[in-house]
């Protein structure tokens, strides 16, 4: 079954082709990161509008580029959860699109298709695992059995690892996404300077919180700042390597916590921060410790995609799910909702 994938959920556009047989074949992706960059994050009503410009240029690149014209088998599109705007024009498209090729088609939770991202490599892990989902969005821990077969541990109860990662960049006046600039900046920084909390790890559960950490670096950058309203460089970097750390730390014990209790040796890890070298240098060190395995996606597939809504959905659609010619999204869509294969 060869499988046109839509991912439009936020910020990016993105389409692939992949095959059931020949695995991967192609996939394209336009990053809206310039387009809301002056505004400090994402403004729904823009990224709306510069989905409907880009998408079908971008399928009828990637159709040509993978030699898929009059070949697609089925078409998966992104349904939920994300802004209601950008996921309409993502299922709007591949709706019509199924229904003018006369193939099925079928919503793809973004979620999912983060968790199964792993599965596209060289080196795919095999269920069962614990799954760490970690972006702008959310903060999740989930026990995966199978395809369907969640079970959520826990999840943030306030910002997501990603927005306190967007929203400390913002306190020292960097760019938007804030992940890649911290992580640039606390290569520079002192480590032992500033020492944050690790919030939520002093006591029993798998939730998160990291609206007390983001607190404590606007304290730090507000009590440290000079006349320009910001610390000088070598400060903003060692509160960038602080809270780098923390968050980092925060998730390596929440991660352990979770594979003991769910007595796994595997943990995966996926969504946009777990591009992030540094939480991925901290889990291979901390699991190596208690002989267990952790797998990541390429960099270029931590970040939202439309590879993993190709694969996510050709696995349902194989399982024989499909749904009707209505355009159905949800913004806010539980991830253990799903049906099981």
């Amino acid at each position: 079954m060869r499988v046109l994938g839509i991912e439009t959920s936020c910020d990016e556009t993105g389409v692939a082709v992949y095959d059931s047989e020949k695995s991967l074949l192609g996939h394209e992706l336009y990053s809206q990161v310039a387009l809301h960059a002056e505004y400090g994050g994402v403004v729904p009503e823009l990224a709306s509008r510069d989905h409907i410009r880009k998408l079908i240029p971008l399928v009828e690149d990637i159709l040509q580029k993978t030699d898929s014209k009059g070949a697609i088998d089925a078409v998966a599109y992104t349904s939920g959860p994300g802004l209601i705007g950008a996921l309409l024009v993502g299922s709007c498209v591949g709706r019509s699109l199924a229904y003018a090729w006369g193939v099925p088609a079928i919503g793809v939770h973004h979620m999912e298709g983060h968790l199964l991202a792993p599965q596209l490599e060289d080196n795919p892990p095999a269920f069962p695992f614990v799954a760490l989902l970690v972006s702008g969005g959310h903060t999740q821990l989930v026990e995966v059995k199978g395809i369907g077969h969640y079970r959520m541990l826990g999840e943030s109860l306030d910002d997501a690892a990603g927005e306190a990662f967007d929203k400390a960049a913002k306190m020292m006046d960097l760019d938007y996404p804030g992940g890649p600039h911290i992580a640039r900046l606390a290569k520079k920084g002192v480590p032992g300077r500033f020492k944050f909390p690790r919030p939520m790890t002093d006591r029993p559960g798998l939730d998160f919180s990291f609206s007390g950490l983001k607190t404590y670096t606007l304290n730090t950058v507000t009590k440290h700042a000079l006349d320009d309203g910001l610390p000088d460089d070598q400060t903003c970097a060692d509160i960038a390597h602080a809270f780098q750390e923390a968050v980092v730390d925060t998730l390596v014990i929440k991660c352990r916590r979770a594979l003991q209790e769910c007595e796994m040796d595997t943990l995966i890890i996926a969504g946009g921060v777990s591009a992030n070298n540094r939480l991925r240098e901290r889990l291979e060190q901390a699991l190596t410790k208690i002989n267990c395995g952790v797998f990541y996606a390429r960099h270029e597939f931590c970040t939202d995609n439309g590879a993993m809504i190709a694969f996510a959905g050709c696995q349902r659609l194989l399982a024989g799910e499909k749904e009707n010619l209505s355009v159905d999204v949800l913004p806010r869509w539980p991830l253990d909702t799903l049906g099981s294969l």
